[in-house]
C-alpha cells in the first residue's frame, strides 16, 4: 500500500545569534557566531490513505515545525517530503486571511492560497458559508470576527477544499463545544471518504476517538509511534518524568504502564460488585474499587486517584482524594487500603482502571506511582430500568395532558 505522504529523515536546524551584529560578522568573516537549535531531528513516518495520524508532545517538542514543513510553509534543513496530492493545513488562526476583507471575499483568497481554483471556490461558496454558520457576518470584515468565528470559516474552507491530506493543529480548541462536535463529525466523514488527516491536539480523548496511530515527539525527535492509548500512556509517563524535580521517575516495564518515584507504591487494584461479588457487574450496581498501597517514606498531604476508561481508551470517569477534599498521609513501611465505593451507572461494555498516587490535583509536580490497566471489569446487563448509551442518569418522567383554553 503506497503512502499518500512520506516524511524521510527530516531535520530542521535554526541558527541562533545573540544579536544582529554577530549575524553580520558571520557573513563577512566566514566564521561561525551562532549556536544551532535542532527543532526536528531525523523525523521519518508514512501517512496512508484514509488514515488519521495524531501528533503529541510537550511544548517545544517540534510539533508545529514538522507540520509547517509538511505543509510547505518552511523548508527542511535536510530530508525529503513526498506529497501525493493536495495538502491543506489549519495551523495558526488567521493565516491566509485579509482582515480588511469580508468573510465571503476571504473564501476566495484563502481558498486560492490552499490550492483551490476560483471556479472551485465559487462552486463551494454556499456550502462553506452554510457549514460555518456565520450567517450575515459572512459579509463583515474579518477584523470584526472573534477567534471562534475565524476558526469556523478557516475549517469550513479547508474541509470543502477536499484535500488528500488535511493538517489540523489545535485549531478546534478555540471553537465552542457545538462546533467542535460538528468539526469532529466532519473529520470522521471525510476519513470514511479516504481523506488522510494529521491531527495535533492537547485533548487526549479526541486523539483516542479520531486517530489510527499517534506519534510522540520529544526534543524534536520521535520517541514513540503506535496505537493511541499506548502512546498517550507513554506521554503521561513523559510528563511526570520531565516535571519531577529530582528526575528520579522510573518505569517498571517497557510499555510505561507503571511509572513514578515508587516512594509510595500501588501494589494491587481490584474492583467487585456488591451483589455479583466479581468484576462482572450490572449497570447501576454498587461496586467497591480498592487500592492496596505500601509507603516507603513518611509523607503528608498526598492524593490517591482513579480513572475508568472504556475499551477505546477514552476517559469515562475520574476522581481523587484531592477533588473530594480528603487529605491522605503515609507513614514509612506501612500498608494501606484505599476504597472508592460508588454505583457503576455506566453502559454495557469492558473497562479498565488507571490508578495513581501523587501530590495535589494531578501527577505533574510529583508522581509517586501511576499505573495504567491496573485492573479491568465488565458491565453486563442492567440493574433496574434498561437504557442505551454511556451513562445511566436515572431520570423521572412526568407526563400529563394539557387542557385546551
Amino acid at each position: 500500500m503506497q503512502a499518500i505522504l512520506e516524511v524521510k529523515n527530516v531535520y530542521k536546524i535554526y541558527k541562533m545569534y545573540s544579536n544582529n551584529f554577530h549575524r553580520l560578522k558571520e557573513i563577512f568573516f566566514k566564521k561561525s557566531y551562532h549556536k544551532e537549535f535542532i527543532a526536528n531531528k531525523d523525523i521519518s513516518f508514512d501517512l496512508f490513505e484514509g488514515e488519521t495520524l495524531g501528533i503529541i508532545g510537550v511544548n517545544g517538542a517540534g510539533k508545529s515545525t514538522i507540520l509547517k514543513i509538511i505543509a510547505g510553509v518552511i523548508e527542511p534543513s535536510s530530508g525529503t517530503i513526498i506529497r501525493r496530492g493536495r495538502v491543506t493545513a489549519l495551523l495558526e488562526l488567521g493565516t491566509g486571511f485579509n482582515d480588511q476583507m469580508s468573510g465571503r471575499e476571504n473564501v476566495f483568497l484563502n481558498g486560492t492560497l490552499i490550492g483551490m481554483s476560483q471556479k472551485e471556490c465559487a462552486e463551494k461558496l454556499e456550502d462553506i458559508i452554510a457549514f460555518s454558520e456565520l450567517g450575515v457576518y459572512i459579509d463583515e470584515p474579518i477584523m470584526t470576527y472573534s477567534s471562534g468565528m475565524k476558526m469556523r470559516l478557516a475549517f469550513s474552507i479547508a474541509i470543502f477544499s477536499n484535500p488528500q491530506v488535511l493538517i489540523v493543529d489545535e485549531a478546534l480548541s478555540v471553537g465552542d463545544a457545538y462546533f467542535q462536535q460538528k468539526c469532529t463529525q466532519a473529520l470522521k466523514e471525510r476519513k470514511e471518504q479516504n481523506m488522510s488527516i494529521i491531527y495535533v491536539s492537547h485533548d487526549l480523548n479526541s486523539l483516542k476517538v479520531l486517530c489510527d496511530r499517534v506519534i510522540l515527539l520529544n526534543a524534536g525527535q520521535i520517541i514513540d509511534i503506535g496505537n493511541a492509548e499506548d502512546v498517550i500512556n507513554h506521554y503521561n509517563y513523559l510528563i511526570a518524568k520531565l516535571n519531577e524535580s529530582d528526575h528520579n521517575i522510573s518505569d517498571k516495564n517497557s510499555y510505561k504502564d507503571s511509572f513514578g518515584t515508587f516512594d509510595v507504591e500501588i501494589q494491587s487494584v481490584s474492583i467487585q460488585g456488591k451483589e455479583s461479588r466479581s468484576n462482572i457487574i450490572s449497570a447501576g450496581e454498587m461496586a467497591s474499587l480498592e487500592l492496596e498501597i505500601f509507603s516507603k517514606i513518611d509523607i503528608e498531604d498526598m492524593t490517591v486517584g482513579i480513572m475508568i476508561r472504556d475499551k477505546y481508551g477514552q476517559d469515562i470517569f475520574g476522581t481523587n482524594s484531592y477533588y473530594m477534599d480528603q487529605s491522605i498521609d503515609f507513614k514509612r513501611n506501612r500498608h494501606y487500603k484505599c476504597s472508592f465505593s460508588m454505583p457503576l451507572n455506566i453502559g454495557v461494555g469492558k473497562y479498565s482502571i488507571t490508578a495513581a498516587v501523587h501530590t495535589k490535583e494531578n501527577h505533574i509536580e510529583h508522581c509517586s506511582h501511576w499505573i495504567d490497566n491496573a485492573a479491568s471489569f465488565e458491565i453486563a446487563g442492567c440493574k433496574g430500568n434498561m437504557f442505551v448509551g454511556l451513562c445511566k442518569l436515572e431520570p423521572k418522567i412526568a407526563f400529563k395532558e394539557i387542557e385546551n383554553d
